[in-house]
Parts: structure tokens; sequence; C-alpha cells
């Protein structure tokens, strides 16, 4: 079979590029980074718009449903867009008012008794031989209070000039402030204009891409939407039921901080499987600093709940949620922590969950055992539950 000219042309142009690509990669890295640092505001507001998207999905399917006005139609997706971003930040001040208060109390505390600590330390070692009297003499003569505000003044002073240190914060709030203020903006114009965007992008597939590959991209497309949908909404799910059952048991064992440690161990469970076991202890530690027994007790308790989370919540709501095994779930867990860490462990699961169903759609799909086999969705929302 001969190759036409055009084909050869397109082959010598591809070897060119990538030989280009290859030898000047110190300068196409540089032109990447550039690329990518100013589309970074972009990027981040299309993250932000997908979890965003589910929340105004769900306003959108219960606003004004029954209604035949054109005016309240068609500013439905606005309305669910304000609403979901009033959802949004009274989720994330409401974790605020109750951590922030509590934590600065707990930073307190923690300045105000360490010098006490230390010198019963000191006096408790005085009672064992094995520690020298010349070591002991020096511990008692140290005056800890003054040595811990010696410290804090060292760790300020190391931070440079008032000057330095004023220019370095107002400039990194200000370009924070930005990107944040971009990204919310661009994730606004995505989500209000969706339908057009997903259009647009189909006419482009459409036009430059054959339709058999058109094809397996929405496919894989829809089934990845799906199961980080239904990964979104269990997590949240499951980091509330976990914060309320410790916020729960704290209130019934009477121990402190009930409210801002049940907090902490909802937004540290969405982290799977060891995020309870990190919030439990943070909490441990802030107890500690009131009571050593109520800590042990709060460390018991939150062992056992974190081995019912980790055997049972979670496998079951997330696990059960998105159709993926529960031996698959915590494989996928153990595999992307071990690999990219706490950001491994979030999405591991839904990128486990997607592979498992096209890989079990396609051992299925030329077998008789089609009632196995799970549809794909033409949207989340309309995908069937089946395991």
């Amino acid at each position: 079979m001969k190759l036409k000219t055009k084909s050869l042309i397109k082959i010598a142009v591809a070897v060119i590029a990538t030989w280009l690509f290859i030898h000047y990669w110190g300068h196409t890295a540089n032109i990447i980074k550039a690329l990518f640092a100013a589309a970074f505001p972009l990027i981040v507001g299309t993250l932000l718009a997908y979890p965003l998207n589910i929340l105004m999905s769900f306003y959108e399917r219960h606003l004004f449903t029954k209604t035949r006005k054109a005016l309240l139609i068609k500013g439905r997706r606005a309305l669910a867009l304000v609403l979901a971003l009033l959802t949004l930040v009274s989720v994330i001040a409401l974790v605020i008012a109750l951590v922030l208060p509590q934590l600065i109390d707990c930073i307190k505390l923690l300045i105000a008794e360490v010098p006490t600590a230390l010198s019963m330390i000191t006096a408790k070692l005085s009672e064992f031989d094995f520690v020298p009297e010349n070591i002991i003499e020096t511990l008692k003569g140290i005056d800890w209070q003054s040595k811990i505000s010696d410290i804090i003044k060292t760790v300020t002073s190391g931070l440079g000039s008032v000057m330095d240190v004023v220019v370095s914060t107002v400039s990194s709030v200000v370009s924070g402030v930005t990107t944040t203020f971009l990204a919310i903006i661009f994730s606004i114009y995505v989500l209000l204009y969706k339908d057009k965007l997903g259009s647009q992008l189909k006419t482009l597939m459409a036009r430059y891409l054959p339709k058999k590959i058109s094809d397996k991209i929405y496919y894989v497309s829809s089934v990845a939407d799906n199961a980080f949908h239904r990964f979104i909404v269990a997590q949240c799910t499951e980091a509330l039921i976990l914060g309320l059952l410790c916020t729960l048991g704290m209130f019934i064992l009477r121990l402190p901080y009930a409210a801002m440690i049940g907090a902490v161990t909802a937004v540290t469970a969405f982290i799977p499987i060891v995020g309870a076991l990190l919030g439990g202890g943070i909490g441990a530690f802030l107890i500690l600093m009131e009571s050593p027994v109520k800590a042990l007790i709060f460390l018991v308790f939150i062992i056992v709940l974190q081995q019912l989370e980790g055997d049972l919540i979670y496998p079951r709501v997330v696990g059960t949620s998105m159709g993926l095994p529960s031996i698959w779930v915590l494989a996928a867990v153990t595999v992307g922590g071990s690999m990219f860490g706490i950001l491994g462990m979030m999405f591991s699961v839904p990128v486990a969950a997607t592979i498992y169903r096209l890989i079990r759609n396609d051992v299925y799909k030329d077998t008789s055992e089609k009632t196995e086999e799970i549809p794909v969705p033409v949207t989340c929302e309309a995908e069937q539950s089946n395991p």
C-alpha cells in the first residue's frame, strides 16, 4: 500500500516536531511552565466548577419544576448557581467558626502550660538515679517561660526584616486573592454556559476526530464523570456521618472540644480510610493539654471509631455507592497513597471505579452474561445504581 504525499508530509512534520521537542527540552519546559502559570487560575476554576456543578444540578432539578413561566425557567440556572455558592461558603464558614476560636484557645493554653509541664518533667527525672545530678540541677535552674519567649522571638526575627516580611506577605496575599477571584469568576462562567461549551466541544470533536474515537472519548468520560460524581457525594456523606459520630461520642464521654474535633475529623475524613485517625491524632494532642486521662480515653474512642469507619462505613457508603467492591476500595487507597500520598488516597477510589466499570463492561460486552453489565449513562443523573 503506497503512502500518499499528504500522509508523508504529516509523518515528516510529526517526526521533526518530536525531535525539536526533545532537543530543546529546556526551552520547551520553560514555555510549558509559563503557560501553566498563566492558565493556573483557569485550571483551578475548572476544578472548582466540577463539585459546584453537583450542587448546582441538585438545585436545578428541584427549583421551579412545575412552573411554565419563561422568566422563572430562564433564571433557574443563575439562582441554582447562587444557592450552590452560598451552600459552599456556609459550610466553610461553619467549619471555621467551630474550629478557629477553640484552636486559638488551645494554642494559648499550650503556650501557658508548657513551662509548667517541663518543670514537672524535670522534677520527675530527679527521682530516678540514671539521670546525672548536674543535668538535673541545670534543668531546674532554667526559666522555661523566658526560654520559650526567646525561642518565639528568635523564630520571628529569623523571618527577616519587618519590611521584607510585610512585602512578602502582602505579595502572597494579593497573588492568592487574585488567583482565587479569577478562578471563581471563570468557574461561574463555565457553569452558566456549560451547555454551550459542551456543544462547542462536541462540534470540534466531530470536525477533527473520527467518529469511532469520539464515541470512545464520550464513553470513557461518561463513566469517569459518573464515578467522580458518585465519589464526591458519597465522600461528603461519609465525612458528615463520621463527624457527627465523633461529636456525639465525645459528648457522651464528656470530652472537651467535641464540636471542634468533630469538625476537624469530618474535614480529615476526605482522606479515605486514615482520615479519621489523622483527625484523632490532632484531637488527642489538643485534649492532652487539658487532661492526659481524657486524651487517653479519646485515643481509645477514636481508634474504635476509625476501625468502624475503615471496615464498615467507608467501604459500604463509598464502595457500594460507586459499585466498587470493598476489597478494591481498600486496594485503591493503599496503592494510591503509597504512590501519590494524600492526593493519591483521595482520588484513587474514583479512578479505580472508572477502570473497574470500563473493564467489566468490556468483559461482558460480547458474552451471554449481559445482565451483569452496567449500562453507560448519558448523564450522571440518568445512570442506574446497579452494583
